[in-house]
């Protein structure tokens, strides 16, 4: 990690879970960590769990990743206060527990898509934008999900299999096209299985269910930073012991 010591790393839906604990991680790791969340007041409660030198790294903007506006905003605040973007955690994400033929408004679809698709390819426009801006070999990591790679027997997940589907296939396109232009911007996926977090409130999960610690993720966020410019880790899949699907 000594390479990103004082560089910028910007993680979405930084106020709770995996978001939260990659947030606190890389500023312990001596990254400047901005976290973006509309509960913006909770990142700012983040710097109470981490050493002081690290509280002073850890900052946080309020932002809606399902409002362009609110994306543009956000990363013209990170440009102005930080100079630039090496690191982009795309995290953010969100489930409506709904049963896929049960849906009565269209609301319930679109803000899936918004947050967890859209949101995650305006992110990653940003940031790579000012990677290239400033020659930097940056590093995107898209948060997905196991159920991008299948679809489980749940009934309440609605579009959000079908959402980190998209975010596999977006993933690969963003590492082909950053190769095509010459850039030396690494992207991956970490497809973590069940996380004790509050995405999975209201899914009907049995209460056996083994799962990840948000840090488990942020291990792995860690890990694939600390790598040497010439390896590439294309997708981490992350299961808790013992989970069924």
């Amino acid at each position: 990690m000594e390479r990103w010591i004082s560089r910028v790393a910007v993680v979405t839906g930084a106020s709770s879970g995996i978001g939260a604990a990659v947030a606190k991680d890389l500023a312990k790791a001596g990254m400047v960590a901005v976290g973006l969340a509309r509960r913006v007041e909770r990142i700012e409660e983040l710097r109470k769990d981490v050493p002081e030198d690290a509280a002073k790294r850890l900052h946080a903007i309020k932002c809606d990743i399902s409002n362009q506006a609110d994306i543009d905003a956000a990363f013209k605040q990170v440009e102005e206060r930080f100079g630039g973007i090496d690191v982009l955690v795309n995290n953010a994400g969100i489930v409506r527990n709904v049963p896929l033929l049960d849906v009565n408004s269209s609301a319930d679809i679109k803000s899936v898509v918004d947050t967890n698709v859209t949101g995650l390819v305006l992110c990653s426009q940003q940031a790579f934008q000012s990677m290239t801006k400033r020659s930097v070999d940056g590093h995107i990591i898209n948060i997905s999900s196991v159920v991008g790679h299948m679809v489980p027997n749940y009934p309440k997940l609605n579009v959000y299999p079908a959402s980190k589907h998209a975010v596999k296939a977006i993933t690969e396109t963003m590492r082909q096209e950053t190769r095509d232009a010459g850039r030396k911007v690494k992207v991956t996926s970490i497809s973590p299985g069940g996380v004790r977090t509050e995405i999975l409130d209201g899914v009907g999960l049995p209460e056996d269910t083994p799962l990840l610690d948000p840090h488990d993720i942020s291990d792995a966020v860690l890990y694939t930073l600390a790598t040497p410019p010439r390896v590439q880790i294309h997708e981490i899949i992350i299961k808790p012991a013992g989970e069924r699907i």
